[in-house]
């Protein structure tokens, strides 16, 4: 029997991002990879992705190693 791992949804990146209050340069980089990866985006995507750029240019999100 072998088990497959889905990868992670953006609503639980966003979660564990808003949860620590930081994100890594490694989360940062599969947050790209994922959204660059669709062909489109829904609007909740859109807007989820919009409120961590947001966080982070207002300082409520540390960007960390």
């Amino acid at each position: 029997m072998t088990s497959t791992t889905s990868p992670p949804t953006l609503a639980a990146i966003a979660d564990q991002i808003f949860t620590d209050r930081r994100i890594t340069r490694q989360v940062q980089q599969d947050l790209m990879q994922l959204l660059l990866g669709k062909a489109q985006i829904s609007s909740q995507e859109q807007a989820l992705a919009q409120r961590i750029f947001e966080a982070i240019q207002q300082g409520r999100l540390r960007v960390v190693d």
